[in-house]
């Protein structure tokens, strides 16, 4: 019986459900218990991939890795709607468009209807703090590819949660509607979304002026020295939190995946942002700083990056897979859309995709295992608490920037047998 269900789960997974308009009840159920202790998702679940083999598509078995883990993505982290599902989501986007296998955008489709219903109104979390407005950028996409109009007016919810959204007195907002303290993360968490909301809907000077705001206030204030390296938060009240500098508001150190999310936003805004914006060459310097010191700071071994970017030399320091990833991606595209040379930076992504690789395994099950990553890293008062962090396999944002950083360097095209 146990059997015969999994099975029904995982053909149920494989069937795909239109993305035109459907008529058919949205049954928005969001009492679901997370599966946040293990990173392996729906025993016994799996698929064709030889363990202990290499694929062709790293992308592509990842991909499917996590639709057959967990066909109801509801269920696969802390709780049901959180930043990692949408951080997952833009990878799964360019799948799509790169194989045209419908499958990616289906998976998407499933997840965003529990919490979109017929009329329109969002039933996920409360949109107080800045992760959980990131998924929203993946009810904008649906909009894009059905014209649905209820996509549309939820994600009209997400935009107007920043009119009134708590700001630091220069105008960067808050990680969350608690205390004023700004994390790095969040400018990617909360400008992926206006980016595309822009792009696709309207209000498009407000939302990039927005975008552009927040990267150059964060740059302002999380930019180290005179470097294109940037630390992970700054807070108005140093004394409210452990890990701030007390004259400074800053936190110590350069985390790697920290500045991953920073340089990732910083490259998504250039791809879209009109070059007629009057801040867009403020933005593109920034992020030719950053890819100077991004190629600086590769580790010449491995082509990878270090949990703490700037101090490889420096005890117990390790190659961050999440890192890895996210800078592998920020500079490829900037490469795509000329922005850096492609002679001087492609043997630095191509060393950082082979390092990148290294890290994921087919495992017993013919399922992707990523290994090395931190989960959940939040601010850290110093670096031997960085450093030191538990590492774990399939930590969720190291499978995240893994995809990402596949998916743009391998472009995949759809091959027989990748469905789940």
């Amino acid at each position: 019986m146990v059997l015969a269900l999994l099975n029904l789960m995982i053909s149920n997974a494989q069937n795909p459900i239109p993305l035109k308009n459907s008529q058919s009840s949205v049954v928005i159920v969001n009492n679901i218990k997370p599966r946040r202790g293990t990173s392996q998702g729906l025993p016994n679940t799996r698929l064709h991939y030889t363990p202990g083999k290499p694929v062709k598509y790293w992308s592509l078995a990842t991909a499917a890795s996590i639709m057959a883990r967990y066909p109801d993505y509801r269920e696969a982290y802390w709780k049901p709607w959180s930043y990692v599902q949408g951080y997952m989501f833009h990878s799964f986007e360019m799948l799509y468009r790169l194989t045209g296998d419908r499958q990616y955008m289906d998976f998407i489709k499933k997840y965003i209807d529990n919490f979109v219903d017929e009329q329109g109104n969002f039933h996920g979390d409360k949109l107080t703090n800045l992760d959980n407005i990131m998924t929203g950028n993946s009810i904008v996409g649906l909009y894009e590819y059905t014209k649905d109009n209820r996509y549309k007016i939820a994600a009209d919810q997400f935009r107007k949660a920043f009119d009134t959204y708590p700001r630091s007195a220069d105008g960067q907002f808050w990680h969350g509607d608690k205390s004023p303290n700004m994390w790095i993360d969040g400018v990617f968490m909360g400008q992926m979304f206006l980016i595309r909301y822009g792009k696709s809907i309207g209000d498009t000077g407000y939302c990039f002026d927005e975008a552009a705001r927040q990267v150059l206030v964060c740059a302002k204030h999380l930019r180290k020295e005179n470097s294109g390296l940037y630390l992970h938060a700054w807070t108005e009240k140093p004394e409210s939190v452990k890990w701030a500098d007390p004259k400074t508001g800053l936190s110590p150190e350069v985390w790697s995946e920290g500045m991953g999310w920073f340089a990732l936003v910083v490259a998504e805004l250039l791809a879209e942002m009109p070059q007629t914006h009057p801040k867009y060459n403020e933005i593109k310097n920034i992020y030719l700083e950053m890819a100077a010191d991004l190629k600086k700071q590769q580790d010449k071994k491995t082509g990878g990056w270090y949990m703490i970017v700037d101090k490889g030399n420096h005890p117990d320091n390790w190659i961050d897979p999440s890192g890895t990833g996210m800078f592998l991606y920020a500079l490829q595209k900037g490469i795509e859309l000329n922005l850096i040379s492609h002679r001087e930076y492609n043997p630095v992504v191509k060393k950082a995709y082979k390092c990148l690789i290294s890290f994921a395994k087919i495992n017993e099950r013919g399922l992707v295992d990523i290994e090395g990553g931190g989960d959940g890293i939040s601010v850290k008062p110093d670096y031997e608490t960085y450093v030191h962090y538990n590492r774990t396999t399939n930590a969720k944002e190291t499978v995240g920037a893994f995809l990402w950083g596949t998916t743009i360097m391998e472009k995949p095209k759809k091959e027989p047998g990748n469905k789940i």
